[in-house]
């Protein structure tokens, strides 16, 4: 327990870093945008699904994690909306606006599915690591479209935290029945 409660904090820690120092005077191009603005519901519906986990889950190491999940990808949100109105760009993109985008995202079908799971930690587990994988593809991308040097360190940041986070998670898999 205390291995994971370390590498909660560090994971949280790191993908802070720099989160609120705002996005700069740097270029700007579409792509930081859009970053932004498909990464602002992805969080919530992160922060959704963590909530439930660390309201439901049987395994303590699971609610801590998702505890740290939700705390950290709350603040996200907030210092990702903030860039946006620094930038006076809307906070979602109009509903045609992602064509040629794959925008990931955990549906709210899968959110209710897992409200009535008999097997709530695995699930919770299986739909977390599938959510916070498409983070590190939407963050991924960032890092070649993007222009701010800014929002691209901390979609590195949100890379890296997040590949830590289904390395964790994997690990509980083998722990929950």
């Amino acid at each position: 327990m205390k291995v994971i409660a370390v590498l909660v904090a560090a994971f949280v820690a790191f993908a802070g870093c720099g989160a609120d120092t705002g996005p700069g005077t740097g270029p700007v191009n579409a792509d930081d945008v859009m970053f932004l603005q498909m990464m602002i519901p992805h969080h919530k519906q992160g922060v959704e699904l963590a909530r439930l986990t660390r309201q439901r889950a049987g395994n303590e190491e699971l609610r801590t994690l998702a505890a740290a999940i939700e705390s950290t990808q709350s603040g996200e949100v907030a210092t990702m909306g903030r860039w946006l109105q620094e930038w006076e760009q809307p906070l979602a993109a109009p509903s045609d606006a992602h064509g040629g985008h794959d925008v990931p995202e955990t549906d709210k079908e899968q959110i209710a599915a897992l409200r009535g799971s008999t097997r709530f930690d695995r699930d919770a587990l299986n739909l977390l690591i599938a959510h916070q994988d498409d983070a590190v593809q939407l963050a991924y991308k960032e890092g070649f479209a993007g222009a701010n040097p800014e929002v691209k360190a901390w979609a590195k940041q949100v890379e890296q935290s997040r590949k830590e986070q289904v390395r964790i998670m994997l690990d509980l898999l083998k722990k929950v029945p």
